[in-house]
């Protein structure tokens, strides 16, 4: 992402927040200038934008998929390491999941914010949260065309993988071929995704400002309890789970392991891509952790596709938030289903700048909810998207570390060297 793009999007989140504040101060919203600036302009500017996030979803999630899995040098290497290093990304995952679920279940963000949801909508959330079973019998498409269409999310998955397989089977030219298409392919959506998000000021600027206009000091609080649950799951992930965790099982000091990662940290925040954060993971693994270049060099990319632990956090917290936000109440099957369907976008999300912010839009549209809400999700992207970001190449570290030393390809000397040196 553009680094001017991050301030530019503060700076219009602010301006939309206080032109929302004053014109809900200076002028009722049956008078013309609360139509055409509030109902009119706001309206029509924000919802373009989030169409065309919308628009980016299925070819991005399509494509990044495939291209994950031509990426890989042999399809037959999901052997020992392979399932262990599988293995261990979804249980991290899927714990970064239930922890933000129980915070949010504790905390309730967004519960007091007072937003009003439709009795149409209401009617489209009962109706779109199918069972876990249902939702895992529905992720094989029986029309491929129809699921592009309809953007079913999962069902696209089933079809990347099965079609990134297709091509590793085929012949070596064919494959050389096919892989060089979606490499291409991959690297346009995200030059779309980076153009889409160059408007994210003027975006975020009617979003924020409709918002602002429409909801009363409470509900400004509760937009900053959403906030703050979601990055403190991301804190608690990056500075007591993944160092307790990597130094139980390496026999190492839990803070060692923090130092070491703290370049890999601030790259990962000025990037927010887990992608071009593929090198410096790779280099803090093996010249930092210890880690064999061969452990390294198969589990930084898988984990860059598919450990999502941060944006697992992410889509999780936002889309219970926004629930709250409008008085929807999940019980047990639906937590359940909800659960399943974020684990599944998370790994969806891939490396791509924003990735975490396009699919909690899609399960927010998915539920029904009002597509003005999404405006919260864009303007506090930049700060939660850093978070999330970090927290899941922090996490390819941590899993990499462990796998290392369970197959024997953990250099002791390497690992615990910086312990041994005076402290600053």
């Amino acid at each position: 992402m553009n680094r001017n793009l991050a301030p530019r999007i503060m700076v219009a989140l602010l301006g939309g927040l206080l032109t929302g504040i004053l014109c809900q101060l200076i002028a009722s919203s049956d008078s013309l200038l609360y139509q055409l600036l509030i109902h009119g302009a706001s309206t029509a500017i924000g919802d373009m934008f989030v169409a065309m996030i919308k628009l980016m979803v299925v070819p991005l999630v399509f494509i990044s998929i495939v291209n994950a899995v031509c990426d890989l040098d042999d399809i037959n290497q999901f052997g020992r390491l392979g399932g262990k290093t599988f293995i261990a990304y979804i249980i991290n995952t899927l714990l970064a999941i239930a922890v933000a679920m129980v915070a949010c279940l504790i905390i309730s963000p967004g519960e007091n914010a007072g937003f009003t949801l439709s009795s149409e909508a209401q009617t489209t959330v009962t109706t779109q949260m199918p069972s876990v079973l249902q939702l895992i019998v529905n992720i094989v498409p029986e029309n491929p065309f129809q699921a592009l269409a309809e953007g079913n999310i999962l069902q696209i998955l089933f079809m990347a993988l099965l079609t990134g397989v297709a091509i590793k089977k085929l012949e070596n030219q064919d494959t050389h071929s096919a892989s060089k298409t979606f490499r291409v392919a991959n690297k346009l959506m995200m030059k779309l995704t980076l153009m889409v998000m160059s408007l994210a000021p003027i975006g975020v600027f009617f979003l924020v400002l409709k918002l602002a206009a429409i909801i009363d000091y409470q509900g400004m609080i509760s937009m900053l309890s959403y906030i703050t649950t979601a990055l403190g799951v991301m804190v608690l992930w990056l500075f007591f789970v993944y160092p307790v965790v990597v130094g139980l099982l390496t026999n190492s000091n839990p803070l060692m392991f923090i130092r070491k990662t703290r370049e890999q940290m601030m790259f990962a925040v000025s990037t927010a891509s887990s992608n071009a954060t593929i090198p410096v993971t790779y280099r803090t693994l093996t010249e930092k952790m210890g880690v064999s270049e061969k452990i390294a060099g198969f589990s930084v990319p898988l984990g860059a596709t598919m450990n999502m632990s941060g944006s697992a956090i992410y889509i999780t917290v936002g889309t219970l938030f926004v629930a709250n936000a409008y008085g929807f109440t999940f019980d047990n099957a639906q937590l359940a289903t909800l659960a399943f369907t974020a684990f599944l976008l998370a790994v969806a999300t891939g490396g791509v700048p924003g990735g975490a912010m396009v699919m909690t839009g899609v399960l927010i549209h998915q539920m029904g909810l009002p597509a003005e809400t999404f405006g919260v999700i864009v303007a506090t992207d930049r700060i939660l998207d850093a978070g999330c970001t970090v927290t899941s190449v922090v996490g390819d570290t941590a899993v990499s570390t462990i796998i290392a030393r369970s197959e024997g390809e953990l250099d002791e000397k390497t690992l615990h060297f910086e312990e041994v040196l005076p402290p600053v």
